[in-house]
Formats: C-alpha cells, sequence, structure tokens
C-alpha cells in the first residue's frame, strides 16, 4: 500500500470509535482529512464537532455536520488526530501543518485521545521530524537562541501565520530522549505559546496503519 492508502485505512478504522450523541474534537493534517471525507457515514451519531483549526472547520461543515465551540462542549469524549512522529510511549511530535496549539488544547480537554498514524511516522526515538514551536513574533529571535542552545536549528516557517497570529519556528536536528521534560522546558520559555510535543498528554490509543492491517496501541 501507497502512504494515501494507508491514511484511508487506519481514517477508516477510527470510524469504530465514534459513539452515537458524542461530541467530538477532530484534529488537522492529512490524515484527518482522510477521516472527515468519510464521516459521512457515521454522521447520524455525531452531536457535534469540536475543531482545531480554520482549515477543518471549513472540510466539517461541508458536511454538513454542526461545528461548535470548547466552551459549548465542556470536556470532550473523544478527540482524533494525526500526528508526525510518536514513539512507543505513543508521545507524539505535532505542528507540521501549524494547528499544534489549538489541537493541544483540544487534546487536554478529552477523555481519550486517539492517534492516527502510518507506519513510516512511527519512531524509535523523536526527532526526526522538525518540532514546531508557536511563538508570538517578538520573541522570535530569543526562543531561536534558546533552541540553539539545547542543540536544535530552528528555522523560521516562511509565509506561515497560525490561526492565532503568531509564527512557527521548526526546529531541526534534535534527538528528544526525555519528551515531557523538552515539552515542559520549551514551553517555559517567554514568548513560546506551546510546542509540538505532545507527551505530557500523549495519545490514550495508537493506530498504526501498515501493510499488513491496522495496529492499536
Amino acid at each position: 500500500m501507497n502512504q494515501d492508502q494507508k491514511k484511508n485505512k487506519v481514517a477508516e478504522a477510527a470510524l469504530d470509535y465514534i459513539e452515537s450523541g458524542q461530541i467530538i474534537g477532530i484534529g488537522s493534517g492529512t490524515t484527518v482529512h482522510a477521516l472527515i471525507n468519510k464521516l459521512e457515514t457515521v454522521k447520524s451519531k455525531i452531536e457535534a464537532v469540536v475543531s482545531s483549526s480554520e482549515l477543518t472547520t471549513k472540510m466539517v461543515k461541508e458536511k454538513k455536520i454542526r461545528v461548535i465551540e470548547l466552551r459549548e462542549s465542556g470536556m470532550l469524549p473523544l478527540y482524533i488526530d494525526g500526528a508526525d512522529e510518536s514513539n512507543d510511549k505513543r508521545q507524539l511530535i505535532k505542528g507540521g501543518g501549524g494547528a499544534l496549539t489549538r489541537e493541544k488544547i483540544i487534546a487536554n480537554s478529552s477523555e481519550k485521545f486517539l492517534c492516527l498514524i502510518d507506519d513510516s511516522k512511527y519512531v524509535k526515538t523523536l526527532g526526526s521530524f522538525p518540532l514546531p514551536i508557536e511563538v508570538i513574533k517578538m520573541s522570535q529571535s530569543m526562543v531561536a537562541l534558546e533552541m540553539i542552545k539545547l542543540g536544535g536549528r530552528p528555522v523560521y516557517r516562511n509565509d506561515f501565520i497560525t490561526d492565532n497570529g503568531n509564527i512557527i519556528l521548526d526546529v531541526h536536528g534534535l534527538e528528544i530522549l526525555e519528551p515531557m521534560a523538552l515539552e515542559q522546558k520549551i514551553n517555559n520559555i517567554p514568548g513560546v505559546v506551546t510546542n509540538g510535543l505532545f507527551a505530557m498528554r500523549g495519545a490514550d490509543n495508537l493506530l498504526i496503519s501498515g501493510d499488513d492491517g491496522i495496529k492499536n496501541m
């Protein structure tokens, strides 16, 4: 199977986790787009969706599914999203699409976080994928210097502004051996909104799509 086929298979498998009458959180990215394209088959089960990005909101509304704000929903029973990398502890790097802050807010407001990946994104050690950091523009240089001190190579994401009006630094070259500690350390830097490590609140279930089918971790 090619990567698109794997994404479609894992998106299809995620539909089984949606229960009747639920308000669910939905993330962003290409695997989630595959999921949204399949939501019509379970639309009658979904009371509403809390969305992590403007693009996700647009796509879900096109399926005639109601989108509401997190303040209206309260704690969510289920959040479904993809990841750019996951290790065997279901700790993740997310934010390749730039929606990491809203994704992290929804993940932390959900009882269950179901993460969907293909097997190319399952890694022993996080960090091959550049770590995104959402940063207030004023603090760009200072945050970049702090990341250099931590052994990373920060790169400004050109021509990109987050849905929150901020910039992204993508940090290359990190070997992330202690994801929880690094997540907290980066978040403590003034001017950082959040970073793309989802370790303190990782996934509860990880569905991995490969040539042999779907593996549930």
